[in-house]
């Protein structure tokens, strides 16, 4: 009988497609030393990898074991054309307990270090993440020696409650307060500080070889804190950053925000006379609480000859140099040299010429009480989650589901609820100010789009700032920060249509609402720039009667593809 495999080769001339199955389930851990309820991923936490090729075709049957609606979301995968896909609120009806439903994207043109999480009602507090990596196809060189090996690490904020109970607190008009500490890998930390640590705490240990080099790939997939990264003794090459290659610099240590992705090239070249510390401690803040806010792991050789022990390496100073971490982030910069999932430089897309179509200045402020509750805004806005998907109600000529009127400024109106969207112009070049009037640092995600990080800056924007802005080697990203009492330029060329959320990455700030999505559609209805929705669409709102329920709800991602595979075949045969 004919494997998927050999089917896929008879049939399908096109790029290979590739199939995965996640099923998220709770299950007790206790990496605090708490025992807690967290999400897993095919039994594991964090999640298996998804690893596929630039241009393949991915299905992923995702099953629901949880006790409330899910969905996931590909955070920095752009999903051409296709935000039926993208796993939030306003693009899909969530996937109810109990039942399976499958994705279907293409990885088009694109390259480097993503992860997939939980969307909903701040799932992702509780775990249900892991790595999604984008390899170059074998004709398009890396900028740098093939690595010895590959590392994942998932760094992150935890509080020792699950994201029901963090939820309740929010809806009670409470705030997330100091986090219990930092996980790596989804492990408390090494007992560097009995006060601090209890004992008993199970940490992360990496086993490297001497003289080897690895990409290690980091992500922050925490609740709400700004992470400074680094490991003992070994400095860290920067060369990839959410589909994007970097000049290579070397940083000692390096901040990582919200929601963002960075590779870095290690060399183990010390003498492993002991272990290594593998810190993530908070940024940023003040006070002797946040001083538990520490994640600590080991970093071991296979020649070992003694256990860590001394005084964690120090990360920055934040407090008297707050312009550090700024300075750094301006320091990334696009390798304009190096190609990315094209045969072409990255350099070779002149943005700085492009003139500007559009201008918005989105500003978040502090948490306000609307309608009695605490609201997060962007532009006295605070978003409402739609009925059902945008795309689905346009298409089934449901009225009043959304607005295109948000704001392109913060009026003087009074701060509301709403479910606005921003009617972006297809093939347009907008471009983005994100004022942050908070205390906090805030990150800020695009789906579906890398951006141009152009400029940042402290104190209210203004037009003179762009004299300020980088016109030629921004780099290229999916999310980025901005600090507190400062702003950060994006610009954006809009040639993805659809309708694509634009989120606060700190999820707390999300789920009060700091969220709103770009609707980009082509006016001219003869030329096909977006997908038509999936046959196995789910329906909710107005709609949810449409829902078909079957036996085939039970089949694998494999399963699916056979039974597409066979019909097309059977087509060709009747053709002859």
């Amino acid at each position: 009988m004919m494997t998927v495999a050999m089917l896929l080769r008879v049939c399908c001339a096109g790029d290979p497609t590739v199939t995965h199955e996640l099923r998220l389930s709770y299950a007790t851990a206790a990496p605090m030393g708490v025992p807690q309820q967290v999400i897993a991923v095919n039994n594991k936490f964090p999640g298996p990898t998804i690893n596929v090729t630039t241009n393949n075709q991915v299905v992923v049957n995702v099953w629901n074991n949880l006790d409330e609606g899910a969905l996931l979301n590909w955070n920095g995968i752009q999903m051409r054309t296709n935000s039926w896909q993208d796993g939030v609120l306003g693009t899909n009806c969530p996937i109810p307990p109990g039942k399976n439903w499958t994705y279907r994207f293409q990885v088009k043109d694109q390259i480097g270090s993503f992860f997939y999480f939980p969307s909903l009602g701040l799932q992702r507090a509780a775990g249900g993440f892991g790595s999604f990596i984008v390899t170059n196809r074998p004709l398009i060189p890396i900028p740098f020696p093939m690595p010895d090996g590959d590392i994942e690490i998932f760094i992150g904020d935890w509080y020792n409650q699950n994201h029901t109970s963090i939820r309740r607190d929010l809806d009670a008009g409470k705030t997330l307060g100091v986090p219990d500490g930092v996980l790596i890998n989804g492990k408390g930390p090494y007992r560097y500080n009995q006060t601090l640590v209890p004992a008993g705490i199970q940490f992360p240990t990496i086993r490297v070889d001497p003289g080897k080099t690895y990409r290690i790939r980091v992500h922050n997939v925490g609740i709400s804190t700004s992470l400074n990264f680094r490991i003992q003794n070994h400095p860290l090459k920067l060369v990839e950053t959410e589909g994007s290659y970097t000049q290579q610099q070397i940083y000692n240590d390096f901040d990582i925000h919200v929601g963002q992705s960075y590779s870095f090239l290690v060399t183990m070249d010390q003498n492993a006379t002991s272990e290594f510390y593998i810190v993530a401690s908070a940024v940023l803040v003040d006070g002797p609480l946040w001083e538990r806010v520490t994640g600590v792991g080991i970093l071991q050789y296979s020649n070992l000859r003694g256990s860590a022990s001394g005084p964690l390496p120090p990360g920055p100073d934040d407090r008297w140099y707050k312009s550090r971490s700024m300075n750094q982030a301006l320091s990334v910069r696009t390798n304009g040299s190096a190609s990315g999932a094209r045969p072409n430089p990255q350099g070779s897309f002149r943005y700085g010429q492009i003139n500007v179509t559009d201008f918005y200045l989105i500003e978040s402020r502090p948490l306000l009480k609307i309608n009695g509750s605490l609201r997060s805004t962007l532009n006295n806005i605070s978003f409402r989650n739609p009925s059902m998907p945008i795309r689905l109600a346009d298409l089934n000529k449901v009225k009043g589901v959304y607005k295109t009127d948000f704001p392109s400024h913060t009026t003087g109106r009074q701060p509301s609820l709403g479910v606005q969207l921003v009617n972006a112009t297809y093939k347009g070049f907008i471009e983005v100010v994100l004022q942050n009037n908070d205390t906090a640092i805030h990150s800020f995600h695009l789906d579906g789009y890398s951006f141009f990080m152009v400029g940042m800056g402290y104190g209210n924007w203004a037009e003179d700032q762009r004299g300020s802005y980088n016109r030629w080697d921004g780099i290229s990203r999916s999310t980025t920060q901005v600090y507190p009492g400062a702003w950060t330029a994006i610009q954006i060329s809009l040639d993805n249509a659809g309708a694509w959320n634009f989120r606060s990455q700190n999820l707390d700030r999300w789920y009060q609402g700091e969220e709103t999505y770009f609707l980009i559609l082509n006016p001219e209805k003869t030329n096909k720039t977006e997908m038509s929705p999936p046959e196995n669409v789910r329906y909710c709102g107005a709609l949810e009667s449409r829902n078909q329920e079957s036996s085939s709800a039970g089949f694998s991602a494999h399963a699916e593809l056979l039974v597409t595979i066979l019909a097309a075949l059977l087509v060709a045969i009747l053709t002859l």
